[in-house]
């Protein structure tokens, strides 16, 4: 499906965002794990959590679906079964990789298998210290899914220092590690999304600038019951549409606020965003708050090495933003964006390019010369098949004089299915 996008003469209106993709995963695994049922609100109707909902049925959990609420019937660490066909993660490295870690604990033997854009994402991250761990992973090429997991022997602990900055390899390695007689302890020295250790209530120890996290079977489950607050990674493309367009006033109410996860915000405000936080609040083990965003005159930033890890996500996004702020900004260190759903630096080069924006692409991330007047050439954007390209590529396509076009833009869905809809409320 291609998607017309037409220049939008104002922005205004309320956005209920979709639910956080990163904590709906997490709440169905966890929920699994514990012993009992857990009610989770405001599950992500996106694809991606709903391949974990299927991955964990086929491991034996019983899952009851009502709209947006999810009832999970926990069986506890010792009650995963061995599934009967293969786990089919859909497009999702978090399904994959995290699951991995929990098939590894838990001693199971299970076939992980993806799509075409899953499957050229490399693995090696987390077969290494599965392996070391004990588990034995047949993947293609020893790199690549299908993930044939098995595990003969116990668990052992592991001392692991993270070799980057991912939630998803940290999270893999505590998930095997809750099933060990003794602790393993992940050591993280830049800051990465920690919906994991909250969500577990996991042992966390500061110690020389660096975060200690421990997990073995000693740890409680915690019951996963609550409201999943709504994704703050959403959320960046409206207070960048709002930020650049000269009439725009946009509200999102209940946006996941956790510290870990909005570093696109805090760059934003340092960009000169007119943003306005309030009625801020917990839900769960989560912080929330409502986010309004209204036209803006942006400065150029520098986005370095020790904040990507906080916005790895929204860069696309705020790559657009760059265009917008009157100087230059520049983008380095982000080289994991090679290795998402897509080459991320290179999609992005390419819509930059295509616009008609002056820029240098590096190996690790970009220089952007801004212009608060600049006005995109109408033209076809490809998406490559990534939600995140596609739903940028929309907003840049907002600012234009002349309609473009978003091609495959049926791929947003993945994370923000009512993503179109929305930019049709707000420009109507």
């Amino acid at each position: 499906m291609n998607k017309k996008v037409d220049p939008a003469n104002g922005l205004n209106g309320t956005i209920k965002l979709p639910p956080d993709k990163s904590i709906s995963h997490r709440s169905v695994m966890f929920a699994s794990l514990h012993e009992g049922q857990s009610v989770i609100r405001n599950f992500s109707a996106a694809a991606d959590p709903h391949s974990t909902i299927e991955c964990m049925r086929g491991l034996g959990v019983t899952i009851h679906e009502d709209n947006s609420t999810v009832e999970v019937e926990g069986v506890g660490r010792e009650g995963l079964q061995a599934p009967q066909g293969d786990l089919d993660c859909g497009n999702s490295g978090t399904t994959m990789r995290l699951l991995s870690g929990i098939i590894a604990g838990a001693g199971v033997s299970a076939r992980l298998v993806g799509d075409e854009s899953l499957s050229a994402r490399t693995m090696k991250r987390i077969i290494d210290p599965l392996t070391e761990m004990g588990a034995e992973i047949n993947a293609r090429e020893d790199d690549f899914a299908p993930l044939e997991i098995s595990r003969p022997r116990p668990i052992k602990p592991l001392h692991f220092p993270l070799p980057i900055p991912s939630a998803q390899l940290k999270s893999c390695v505590l998930l095997a590690g809750l099933f060990g007689n003794e602790q393993t302890e992940v050591i993280e020295t830049l800051s990465s999304r920690d919906h994991t250790e909250r969500l577990l209530s996991l042992t966390i120890e500061e110690k020389d600038g660096q975060k200690h996290i421990y997990s073995s079977q000693k740890d409680d489950i915690p019951e996963q019951t609550y409201r999943i607050p709504n994704d703050f990674s959403a959320a960046a493309f409206w207070l960048v549409a709002g930020a650049i367009h000269s009439n725009a006033e946009i509200t999102l109410p209940n946006v996941g606020m956790n510290p870990t996860r909005f570093g696109a915000l805090d760059i934003l405000k340092r960009m000169g965003a007119d943003v306005t936080v309030s009625n801020e609040h917990d839900e769960g083990a989560e912080p929330v708050a409502d986010l309004s965003i209204v036209s803006s005159a942006l400065q150029p930033v520098n986005i370095t090495e020790e904040i990507v890890p906080n916005c790895i996500d929204e860069i696309p996004i705020l790559m657009i933003a760059m265009l917008y702020a009157d100087g230059v900004s520049r983008v380095s260190g982000a080289e994991e964006l090679r290795h998402k759903e897509t080459d991320r630096l290179s999609a992005m080069a390419e819509v930059l390019e295509r616009a008609g924006a002056d820029f240098t692409e590096h190996e690790d991330g970009f220089e952007i010369k801004g212009n608060h007047d600049f006005v995109p050439e109408s033209t076809s954007f490809k998406s490559y098949h990534d939600h995140r390209i596609a739903m940028s590529a929309a907003i840049l396509s907002l600012m234009g004089d002349q309609s473009s076009q978003i091609l495959h833009a049926e791929c947003t869905a993945i994370s923000y299915p009512s993503f179109w809809d929305d930019l049709l409320l707000l420009t109507n």
